[in-house]
């Protein structure tokens, strides 16, 4: 079967997603990157069932992607920021912790997206994604371009399928 009958095949599933943004100073009035997540989550047909504004702290992100990814309402969940490499950037360790089966083209498709439009400073991205319990885990940096660009071009045009290779 061609790519593009499996992308037929998977139909038109909506995916209920759960919204995470990592910030020390964001709050959900200021949150442009997760605004832009549901923005495009919904005007792609899926629903936001959960979204959550917290500080960069790992007890933090552990405590809620163990509430989300527990939760019967959530198939996705979407975390931004967090994914650099200052002493606070401690997503990708966390998320790396809980992701049964990685999806490592996610990371390498972003950075070399991210390179054509920054140029060298996308090998400071430590985005990633795969599957826990169950579920899709993303996490992306917390600029709204990079939110843009890893949703636009990597996680909408697959999400459908994914979520159908995920129910066989």
């Amino acid at each position: 079967m061609s790519y593009q009958q499996h992308i037929r095949q998977a139909g038109d599933p909506s995916a209920r997603c759960a919204i995470i943004t990592l910030s020390d100073t964001r709050t959900p009035e200021t949150d442009t990157s997760g605004k832009r997540i549901r923005e495009l989550l919904e005007s792609s047909g899926h629903t936001v069932a959960a979204y959550r504004v917290i500080r960069d702290e790992m007890q933090d992100l552990q405590g809620l992607l163990e509430e989300f990814l527990a939760s019967q309402t959530t198939d996705v969940v979407l975390t931004n920021g967090g994914t650099g490499v200052s002493r606070r950037d401690r997503t990708i360790e966390v998320v790396q912790q809980i992701l049964e089966q990685p999806l490592p083209g996610f990371g390498e498709l972003f950075r070399m997206l991210s390179w054509q439009e920054i140029g060298s400073g996308a090998m400071l991205s430590r985005a990633v994604g795969g599957i826990a319990r169950g579920k899709l885990l993303f996490a992306m940096p917390g600029s709204t371009s990079a939110v843009d660009l890893a949703m636009s071009k990597l996680i909408l045009p697959e999400l459908h399928h994914l979520l159908h290779q995920m129910k066989r």
